[in-house]
């Protein structure tokens, strides 16, 4: 799992628009604890975009497998039999 709580803080420059950056200083926001919450978000969206694009094949593989073969284990299931068992016939 992707995780980024309790990692240590590291000073860094930042070049900002400083029109941007007036107005949140107005408004009293917290530039750091708001940089990083945004760019921590960014970079979850990205690994998890880069590890989709990683596993396709995988991933189309396995669905291909389910379609043809059905679920693992689906006679055994007592919930969504109304679903059938993820063959397509």
């Amino acid at each position: 799992m992707l995780r980024f709580d309790n990692a240590p803080k590291k000073a860094t420059n930042l070049s900002l628009n400083s029109k941007v950056l007036e107005m949140a200083r107005e408004m009293g926001m917290n530039l750091s604890q708001t940089v990083d919450e945004l760019l921590a978000a960014e970079v979850k969206r990205r690994y998890w975009e880069r590890w989709a694009e990683d596993n396709k094949e995988a991933i189309a593989a396995y669905n291909e497998r389910i379609a043809r073969e059905g679920l693992p284990l689906a006679k055994y299931r007592s919930f969504g039999r109304s679903l059938g068992d993820g063959r397509q016939d």
